[in-house]
């Protein structure tokens, strides 16, 4: 790497680093101004405990926000680098020397890669770490407020899993009501307990939620272990020694998640989870999930796409105006998102594209006018 190329890296780096301090602590402050409250509340009325609040809050939520706007970040640094090499002449000063704009260019390129990387890492790795807290808002910060729960059918078992509310905390479903298909006679249709609480697969027990408090039926201690096809699909304590009496098993690979998570479990989850969960036979995930995982493995190379657009909008101009050029790779950030929210609609909603195709799309459409403009770059 030659003495430019480290110049060019070093500058992209402290202006990526005070543009995503300024656009993340922009969202953070009218953030904590619209939950002042809540945050002094969990804070004691401490200011300590203030900060520490806001502080673990936001920790987390501040690898999203690097998540949203990783591409914008990237686009609006190298165009302020290319904009302050006109400015102070250093650009005129590099191609005299005969140094082509392709080679001044190179180092950003690289480096806006290498954010698309970072992004794609965090992503996969670090969200997924803090996905709990990531689906809390700021008035359920420890997990112990209700949640309206939406029911779901497990379609592997053809069992409703159903309650009153959700305590994210606990993973517990309380007031559950189990409806259980026709298939499974001898427990009635429906199994109902104060609590169903999550429990993952351990020792060689299945997954599933831990009913306790049952009501109905009320004849649960005299009833069998119900299977289908030779696997155990509710245990009864009857003749199952790890249950109390007042408690049954009802096998599921829905987990917790899954089930009160709604869509932020899949916009928290790794890729991996994803392409799991769609080979998971409880669960009947529409193309919504597809699209989600093919934009997953495509969304570096879209956000390489946006950099490439972005760049000759500042080598074409002769004006050295940052406001400008700012204003104009917005509006193309706008277009950027615009087209991939209409291709994300198309496939996982009006389902007028395939999900591969609603994912491909948006590259398909801009990745030759990125070519064409970013060719006049490397001529």
């Amino acid at each position: 790497m030659s003495m430019m190329d480290r110049y060019i890296c070093w500058l992209f780096v402290r202006v990526s680093l005070c543009s995503a301090a300024c656009l993340i602590g922009l969202i953070v402050l009218i953030d904590v101004a619209g939950n002042f409250e809540e945050f002094i509340g969990f804070g004691n009325h401490s200011l300590h405990g203030f900060l520490r609040v806001i502080g673990a809050y936001y920790m987390a939520r501040s690898l999203i926000y690097f998540d949203w706007m990783s591409a914008l970040i990237a686009l609006m640094s190298a165009i302020f680098v290319m904009t302050w090499l006109k400015r102070t002449n250093e650009m005129a000063a590099l191609m005299a020397a005969g140094i082509p704009s392709s080679r001044i260019v190179k180092p950003l390129i690289i480096a806006a890669i290498a954010v698309a990387a970072g992004a794609a890492l965090n992503r996969e790795f670090l969200l997924p770490r803090f996905s709990d807290e990531l689906s809390r808002n700021a008035q359920d910060l420890r997990g112990t407020r209700e949640r309206p729960l939406e029911p779901k059918y497990d379609a592997e078992t053809d069992i409703l899993l159903a309650g009153n509310h959700t305590l994210a905390a606990e993973q517990q479903i309380v007031n559950a009501a189990f409806q259980l298909p026709q298939s499974l006679p001898g427990y009635g249709r429906k199994l109902v307990a104060k609590t169903a609480s999550y429990r993952p697969p351990i020792d060689g027990r299945p997954g599933g939620y831990l009913l306790s408090g049952i009501s109905q039926p009320e004849s649960l201690s005299k009833l069998p272990t119900l299977t289908i096809t030779g696997r155990p699909v509710v245990y009864s304590p009857i003749d199952t020694a790890w249950l109390a009496e007042n408690q049954c098993f009802v096998v599921s690979k829905v987990t917790f998640q899954q089930l009160a998570g709604g869509k932020a479990w899949q916009r928290y989850a790794p890729t991996w989870h994803l392409i799991s969960a769609l080979r998971n036979p409880s669960l009947d995930y529409g193309a919504d999930l597809r699209v989600t995982v093919h934009q997953r493995l495509l969304r570096p190379f879209l956000d390489v796409s946006l950099l490439l657009l972005g760049l000759p909008i500042v080598l074409s101009r002769n004006h050295q105006s940052l406001f400008i050029a700012v204003g104009q790779c917005l509006l193309l950030v706008a277009v950027y998102y615009l087209v991939t929210m209409i291709f994300e609609w198309m496939g996982s909603r009006s389902y007028l594209l395939t999900p591969a195709q609603a994912a491909w799309g948006p590259l398909i459409v801009l990745a030759p006018f990125a070519y064409t403009v970013s060719k006049r770059m490397w001529d």
